[in-house]
């Protein structure tokens, strides 16, 4: 028997105050905190709802912040990957 596991994919992001809410084409929805992206954190509302689906929606991109951000990356819990850890 064999189980075949779809990568994520992105239909739709919307955001809250504090949080950045992905759907997923599965049903599933997933919420990360906009501390994890500084760049989305600092946006306004109007950058940060000028996004773009990439990659069949495996990817989010916002072209006027230069930011990218990789679905199964956020589902993993991996954030900001340019940030200094210490």
């Amino acid at each position: 028997m064999s189980t075949l596991v779809a990568e994520p994919v992105a239909q739709r992001i919307r955001f809250d105050a504090e949080t950045m809410w992905v759907e997923l084409a599965d049903g599933r929805q997933l919420g990360v905190p906009l501390v994890y992206f500084p760049r989305l954190l600092q946006a306004t509302p109007q950058q940060r709802n000028a996004y773009t689906l990439s990659g069949g929606g495996t990817g989010l991109h916002w072209d006027e912040m230069n930011e990218d951000i990789s679905v199964p990356n956020l589902l993993a819990g991996v954030g900001d990957r340019t940030r200094k850890t210490h």
